[in-house]
């Protein structure tokens, strides 16, 4: 889960990290007074979108008068700006924070990941900030420091010292920095966060070490424990479907092809997908509706799939171990019967009780087609959407 680039400022602040002043508007009018509570003669309006490269998509507007605010919170507010991030679709600015401006004397970069690759968490930096860490990576990937820290210890002094240095920090920030870091690490650590991440971290004119920019992500998994953060849920700035699916206890990942799947298992749905991109098609989603594919799950399952107006065509793809093929296929013929399902369905039953299954899909009299094996179920689900498409062609003309 992310949060809003104001709500982890909120949160670092809270943990002794220095941030601007800045408060958050709705509205132009609002955005002036935030402006005029502030003080000063120079404000950063930022949108607030869960995506990275903002100032590159038009989404941060530098003011020096009111009527500037007032004009920049026009032009952002209800505004879809599109990033390397958002995909073509964009995300639409509901928000706006508008901060003080800051006097940059130098800019860095500063993170803490999740490594699950070392089961660690990496904190990285660099004295080159207020760029991608991408492009840097791959333009100089020797400006880039990564310090590993072991969970069960912890984030140790000398190791925050380490990155304060690598930031090309002046020996006066050194104590101001290490309490940064570790106040970054702190909320990390207790709030389940698996991303934080800074950049800009700045250096002003007076000499005071700041977080100009902040994001922060994470752990759907942990939530149960973090009331607090998972009342920051942003649900318009997530895909409805995969809200939907949240809601519902369900796992759904929305992706841009049309051919909609329905599967139990992580590592089946990935199959699947990678068959029907084999055999020619696109997947309209990953949904795994996991072990307990009851009647009910399943109809909520096809409900959702089915809201996604681009399917074409359903695969239903299930592996009965602790399940029974004649269970779900009870809750295939309950859900088709109950939806009136007007596109292809392909369904592929294995596993425990799998004659019985294919017999109740067999006489229950819908048209669903049926298919042994994964390799066939990709190549029938493909087909049968190509001649839905072409029908639809064939209707329009």
């Amino acid at each position: 889960m992310d949060i809003h680039e104001y709500q982890a400022k909120e949160i670092l602040s809270g943990y002794g990290v220095k941030i601007a002043e800045g408060g958050m508007a709705y509205s132009p009018e609002e955005a002036v007074q935030r402006a005029r509570d502030i003080g000063g003669h120079i404000w950063a309006v930022k949108a607030q979108i869960h995506s990275g490269a903002r100032g590159k998509a038009g989404g941060i507007k530098i003011c020096k008068t009111h009527d500037e605010v007032e004009a920049a919170a026009e032009a952002l507010l209800g505004k879809r700006l599109v990033t390397h991030q958002t995909g073509p679709a964009g995300k639409v600015c509901g928000r706006l924070y508008v901060e003080a401006g800051t006097d940059i004397a130098k800019e860095m970069y500063f993170c803490f990941l999740v490594d699950r690759s070392s089961e660690r968490i990496v904190m990285v930096g660099s004295a080159q900030g207020g760029m991608e860490i991408e492009d840097l990576a791959e333009n100089n990937p020797d400006a880039i420091t990564k310090i590993y820290i072991e969970p069960a210890v912890g984030l140790q002094d000398y190791q925050a010292r380490e990155m304060a240095f690598a930031l090309g920090l002046d020996p006066e920030l050194l104590s101001h920095a290490v309490k940064t870091i570790r106040g970054c690490y702190r909320a990390l650590r207790e709030l389940d966060a698996n991303m934080l991440e800074i950049n800009p971290l700045v250096v002003t004119r007076s000499n005071e070490l700041v977080a100009l920019d902040a994001k922060m992500g994470f752990d759907d998994n942990a939530l149960f424990r973090q009331q607090k953060i998972s009342e920051l849920r942003d649900k318009t700035q997530e895909d409805p479907r995969e809200m939907a699916a949240a809601d519902r206890g369900l796992s759904y990942v929305g992706l841009d092809g049309d051919i909609g799947c329905m599967i139990n298992g992580a590592g089946l749905a990935m199959a699947t997908m990678d068959m029907i991109k084999l055999a020619g098609g696109e997947p309209a989603n990953f949904l795994d509706v996991g072990g307990g594919a009851s009647a009910e799950r399943t109809e909520k399952a096809f409900r959702l799939v089915l809201a996604d107006k681009g399917v074409k065509a359903m695969l239903v793809n299930i592996f009965a171990g602790i399940n029974r093929c004649d269970w779900i296929a009870e809750g295939v013929v309950e859900a088709v019967k109950k939806i009136d399902m007007k596109i292809p369905l392909i369904v592929r039953l294995s596993g425990t009780n799998v004659e019985e299954g294919r017999r109740i899909i067999a006489e229950s009299g819908l048209p669903i087609i049926t298919a042994e094996t994964l390799a066939e179920a990709a190549e029938k689900a493909v087909q049968a959407r190509n001649e839905a498409v072409a029908k639809e062609a064939a209707q329009g003309a």
